[in-house]
């Protein structure tokens, strides 16, 4: 692999959006925070897929559809282009969900359908690794202990990509999260629910599931640690501290 070049300074991060109710919750707030400047892109309301080129950063949502659905989805193969692209550059790069298993897949893993469907509130258990990650293990070192809570929604999982540091992990779905490098993560799981997120997903859910208003005000809390953190590692340096 050719070396990265610098990464661009001042330019904007890019939010992918493939569905309506899967939108990026308390990321922008983190990057609001940091002052960096957000522009969502909806792909399911034909955005095209921007350029490498004017990226600072690149989050890539989930959504209903799956790696393979390249025919009833032409985005999603430029999207793979671009998350690689990102990678390549060592630009912070977030993917959520499927933005996780497109990450994968864009770096050479498989995606593949499980046996069955991960969904509702929950927690993933962390690696030793992921208890040694600057992003994941100060939920460890502070107020979680080995679990992070999240809401699941996926069927679908990924192979690790090589190279890739394994996060998280839960019982049914041993890949839930991965870190390329020192700024490019993909989490099978949502940390980024808030209470806005979850009153637009609560009439879509399976019947049974729930999210309680305690589930995501724990979700919420976490997710906002989770994400400030990141994007703290993400405009480091590049060559900063690795796990």
């Amino acid at each position: 692999m050719a070396p990265a070049p610098p990464r661009p300074a001042g330019r904007p991060w890019a939010v992918l959006q493939h569905v309506a109710h899967e939108g990026p919750g308390s990321i922008v707030g983190a990057l609001d925070d940091a002052g960096v400047d957000v522009a969502v892109v909806r792909l399911d309301r034909g955005d095209p897929v921007p350029s490498i080129d004017a990226l600072g950063g690149l989050v890539v949502m989930g959504g209903p559809m799956g790696v393979g659905d390249d025919d009833s989805h032409p985005w999603l193969a430029p999207e793979r282009d671009l998350l690689r692209a990102a990678v390549d550059r060592d630009l912070p790069v977030l993917g959520v969900c499927l933005g996780a298993q497109q990450l994968a897949a864009s770096l050479g893993a498989d995606v593949t359908t499980g046996a069955e469907d991960e969904v509702g509130p929950g927690r993933v258990e962390l690696t030793d690794r992921g208890r040694r990650d600057p992003v994941f293990g100060p939920e460890y070192h502070g107020l979680s202990g080995t679990t992070v809570p999240c809401v699941h929604w996926h069927r679908d999982t990924f192979g690790l990509p090589q190279g890739s540091v394994h996060l998280a992990a839960t019982r049914r779905y041993p890949h839930q999260a991965f870190r390329v490098g020192t700024r490019a993560y993909g989490l099978q799981f949502h940390v980024e629910v808030d209470s806005g997120l979850a009153a637009a997903w609560r009439p879509l859910l399976p019947d049974g599931v729930t999210l309680t208003d305690a589930d995501i005000a724990g979700v919420e809390a976490a997710g906002r640690r989770l994400l400030r953190r990141f994007v703290d590692v993400a405009v480091r340096d590049p060559g900063g501290r690795s796990a």
